[in-house]
């Protein structure tokens, strides 16, 4: 059967590539080499899955272990905007490279599983890869499979990281959910005005308060200064 170099950026995205390509008849070999994942522990994480779904599957994979975090900054710095273009480059261009040195049929990349990445780029630059190492690209849309690989994931107990790998996408990731919950936050706040406006009672803070103090009206445009306790139906029910 004809070989492929599946290059793979971890075990849950490798998941239905694999189970795809074995259908298609092919003996595939996994390649790991993505040193962009920060921090060091977050890249000896996600190998350490792959490497067991790998044994698991009886998936021989090749690991390059190089970690060059400084050439991955100094590419990056002052273009981060297009950071994407230099670690999907560099990856597909390695895995080309070793396919043909090591005489494969073919390669292709888990890359091409998540709707989170930029497909249509990743296609482009692995295309480019095939052209200049004389290999063939084996391009497929496994994006089909998502919901499925997710949920075969979750089965296995696998480890599924939150964000892409770099540092940036990790800030990205945690920084929009932040934003979030505080724009949940606020909407809740908004929301308990708008039932205080209503007449239902609302607890004000205070120090003090006085039990035995008779209601007084707050007409508008009267001093809610000498209210230190709790309104009800446009009343304070305690004053100072």
């Amino acid at each position: 059967m004809p070989r492929i170099l599946l290059h793979s950026c971890c075990g849950p995205c490798a998941i239905i590539p694999l189970q795809f390509l074995r259908e298609q008849d092919w003996t595939v070999h996994g390649f790991f080499f993505n040193p962009h994942i920060q921090p060091y522990t977050e890249w000896c994480k996600r190998l350490e899955t792959l490497e067991a779904f790998a044994e698991r599957l009886n998936l021989p994979l090749i690991v390059r272990p190089d970690y060059d975090l400084e050439a991955f900054f100094r590419q990056v710095a002052f273009r981060e905007s297009a950071r994407c273009l230099y670690c999907y480059a560099i990856r597909l261009e390695a895995t080309a490279r070793l396919a043909a040195k090591s005489r494969f049929d073919a390669f292709t990349t888990t890359l091409l599983y998540s709707k989170r990445q930029k497909h249509d780029l990743i296609r482009t630059l692995a295309e480019e890869a095939s052209r200049k190492h004389s290999i063939s690209f084996v391009y497929e849309d496994f994006r089909v499979g998502w919901k499925e690989g997710q949920d075969q994931a979750k089965t296995m107990g696998m480890y599924r990281q939150q964000y892409c790998g770099c540092l940036y996408s990790e800030w990205e990731r945690y920084k929009a959910e932040a934003e979030s919950e505080k724009n949940r936050s606020t909407a809740k706040d908004k929301e308990r005005m708008k039932l205080g406006d209503k007449g239902e009672t609302i607890t004000v803070p205070t120090k003090t308060q006085n039990k035995h103090a008779p209601p007084q009206p707050l007409n508008p445009g009267s001093n809610s200064a000498n209210c230190n306790g709790v309104f009800k139906n446009g009343y304070c029910v305690n004053t100072k």
